[in-house]
């Protein structure tokens, strides 16, 4: 369904609505229409869209429309480029997947969760027009699993109240643990046909993430090689197994909405974990979201993979 959608190759647009300054600078500048028409010309059929809640809403819950207005230029720029769209809800009022933005209480609270309703209304009616060439991702990496149960009956209510202005829009749904495919069977049966079980991966976390300084204990002495990450054959099979029967029980699909390796391994090592993963994908029909097109220590488009990028976007 999300193939057929034009939801099956797809990249990331982080740090620009999202994990940001959030000055008028960077929000005007950091994509801009060149990019799009980029991302289009890598043969990719889609972008995730990561936006904050605090782009579209001000401090009281009311609406910003310079931030729907964002959207609604990103979109119009997708559609000229025949591309369509993710809307990824990367952070709500009380509730981040970074505990630095100091986000809490939204699993606890009504009043978050109504705001959380309203929200994703307000942008159902704005963006439900363009029904399947515009997906909805309701919420950016859960972590905890005490959560699941509070978790699975947002989803629901969530799901009811988007529908009644984006009926044929897909809906993206990811669990605990930073959206994991092992937390994935603990996610209730898609309450329509076109909700699709989400999950993120960024495994093994000591190659992909080598040297990043906000994960504690990561070895930061040397580059790790991908044969010294020692994957073996079948690895991310393995690691995707429980969402893919979960998916298959339930009729629905999966979405890999992020995966990538860090800017601090060398290009050749991540273009051999992109193929890998790559392969996997293809192997089971999994639609994807490389992490992430600019910068955001991810960088596809960056100076650094110029040696390897032409290759790199077939394994996208």
């Amino acid at each position: 369904m999300l193939k057929e959608l034009g939801f099956y190759r797809g990249i990331n647009l982080g740090g620009w609505l999202s994990q940001c300054d959030y000055s008028k600078e960077r929000m005007d500048r950091f994509i801009q229409e060149k990019d799009i028409e980029t991302i289009a010309s890598w043969g990719l059929d889609h972008v995730r869209i990561p936006v904050d809640y605090n782009v579209l809403e001000n401090e009281d819950g009311t609406y910003r429309e310079d931030g729907f207005g964002r959207i609604e230029w990103a979109l119009g720029l997708c559609r000229s480029n025949g591309l369509r769209a993710v809307i990824d809800l990367h952070k709500t009022a009380g509730f981040s997947f970074d505990v630095g933005e100091k986000e809490a209480g939204f699993f606890e609270s009504e009043k978050y969760q109504e705001r959380f309703y309203r929200l994703w209304e307000q942008l159902a009616r704005h963006f439900g027009r363009y029904g399947g060439e515009v997906a909805l991702e309701l919420l950016n990496e859960v972590t905890e699993k005490r959560f699941i149960d509070t978790w699975n009956r947002i989803v629901a209510q969530c799901v009811r109240r988007i529908r009644v202005y984006a009926p044929n829009c897909p809906i993206l749904v990811g669990s605990y643990y930073n959206n994991a495919a092992e937390a994935v069977p603990d996610l209730d049966a898609p309450a329509d046909d076109l909700v699709v079980y989400n999950f993120h991966c960024y495994d093994p976390l000591p190659f992909t993430h080598q040297g990043a300084p906000w994960v504690h204990h990561m070895d930061v002495s040397r580059p790790l090689t991908f044969e010294e990450a020692n994957l073996p054959d079948g690895y991310f099979t393995q690691r995707f197994a429980p969402a893919l029967e979960k998916a298959r029980e339930e009729g629905t699909e999966l979405y890999c909405g992020e995966y990538g390796v860090i800017d601090r391994a060398r290009p050749e090592d991540a273009v051999k974990w992109f193929r890998q993963i790559h392969d996997t994908f293809e192997a089971y029909g999994i639609s994807r979201a490389a992490w992430s097109y600019k910068q955001m220590d991810f960088g596809i488009s960056d100076a650094r993979m110029d040696g390897v990028r032409k290759e790199l976007i077939h394994l996208l």
